[in-house]
């Protein structure tokens, strides 16, 4: 990304608001909903400029520098509007402090996406010249379209045998759709059938009905058909090796909704609540591990690893004294060996599921999944979670409570 001088960045400021620049003094009132939407309008780059969209924030409409103090607490604000899962898929962008003749401005740069459209709340805003707004039909075709010819990630990659006919159409309409767009715009639709599929990355084009990765992972009928790594091997063994005998296995299958909820209810079937009545006159009830912290650590797994060139499932492999999830690919982009876990430090190897899973509710916030398992099982008396790193996969231990 550009590393702008003063010089560079007071001579922007100077030319005053464009489709690529814009002010804003403060983030109060509705500042922050505004500066999300405007980072979805550089990250849909409508007009093609192929060059990163500022927002200055500090600056005053009339492009005076006020006296707005960037603390720390202002930067991660900022910073995590990339994460906090109302723009997805995330957007490309960094967050600096800048002092500008003497006075203090934050400028988010933000670049413009591979992989639109990008939406704010289900919303496609765009802006052309002096229009802007919500994406018309026209306009997201037109960013279909960039996407089509830009570089895509594998999620997004055609299946050529895979059409419409494998694809649950009835669960789109139903479920994804009501779960992806805001009440108006679906009140508002005129858009085909093949259109909100391409829309939402389902499909390659509404012209050129080919499913995608993307679309076979959330709705196709029968996935693992395609993609044959596609599912969970789920083991319960009766001991602490893997030798030991095994009292329960199923390879959970199906589109990425069916999948996780089955195994939710794997989960929660052999997660036994245990019944204390010997410490205390109540009757005391534990769960053997938090749940929220399994489902947490298994659908970041699901989410994050890889589909591409392999057969290889996710394993979540439950023993006496832990449960060990397994998952195809390693370390990916910013997140590294070393850092990975980190809170509020995400990358996507898969940036379109994730904003399908978030859609879908099974994702709340990117890049707090780890730190909440953690917090979880510390709570509950758990030892901190093992994460084995390499570059073919991931392996996070959870052990249970010491008796």
């Amino acid at each position: 990304m550009p590393d702008f001088t003063e010089k560079e960045l007071l001579k922007i400021i100077a030319a005053g608001e464009t489709d690529r620049v814009e002010f804003k003094e403060s983030l109060s009132g509705g500042n922050a909903t505004r500066i999300r939407e405007t980072i979805c309008v550089f990250a849909n780059d409508l007009a093609g400029h192929e060059e990163p969209g500022l927002v200055f924030v500090g600056v005053k409409d009339n492009g005076m520098i006020g006296t707005l103090s960037v603390t720390d607490q202002l930067l991660r604000q900022l910073a995590d509007m990339k994460t906090d899962g109302n723009i997805v898929p995330p957007p490309s962008l960094t967050v600096e402090r800048h002092r500008l003749q003497g006075k203090e401005v934050a400028v988010i740069t933000v670049q413009p996406s591979n992989s639109p459209p990008v939406r704010f709340k289900g919303a496609i805003h765009i802006r052309t010249g002096p229009r802007r707004g919500i994406a018309t039909a026209q306009d997201e075709r037109t960013l279909n379209e960039k996407r089509r010819y830009g570089d895509r990630p594998f999620d997004l990659q055609p299946i050529p045998t895979a059409s419409l006919s494998d694809l649950n159409l009835t669960q789109f309409e139903n479920e994804y759709l009501t779960s992806a767009f805001s009440d108006e715009v679906l009140a508002a639709n005129d858009r085909s059938l093949n259109e909100q599929l391409a829309a939402t990355k389902m499909i390659v084009a509404a012209d050129q009905p080919t499913a995608t990765v993307l679309g076979i992972l959330t709705i196709g009928k029968n996935p693992q058909d395609f993609l044959p790594g596609a599912y969970v091997q789920f083991l319960r063994i009766d001991g602490n090796e893997y030798v030991d005998d095994i009292i329960d296995a199923q390879e959970i299958r199906g589109a990425i909704p069916e999948l996780l909820r089955q195994l939710k209810e794997k989960l929660t079937a052999h997660n036994r609540i245990a019944v204390d009545i010997t410490t205390s006159y109540i009757e005391q009830r534990t769960e053997l591990y938090p749940i929220e912290a399994l489902h947490q650590i298994t659908r970041n797994a699901v989410m994050h690893r890889t589909y591409e060139a392999t057969n290889a499932p996710v394993h979540v492999y439950w023993f006496n004294d832990r449960i060990e999830i397994l998952s195809p690919g390693g370390a990916f982009g910013a997140v590294t060996i070393s850092s990975f876990g980190e809170p509020g430090l995400v990358d996507y190897r898969n940036p379109n599921l994730a904003d399908a899973m978030r859609t879908l509710g099974f994702v709340q916030r990117f890049g707090v999944g780890i730190p909440i398992a953690k917090n979880l099982l510390a709570e509950a008396g758990h030892p901190e979670p093992e994460f084995d790193i390499s570059n073919d996969f991931v392996r996070v231990t959870v052990k249970a409570r010491e008796a």
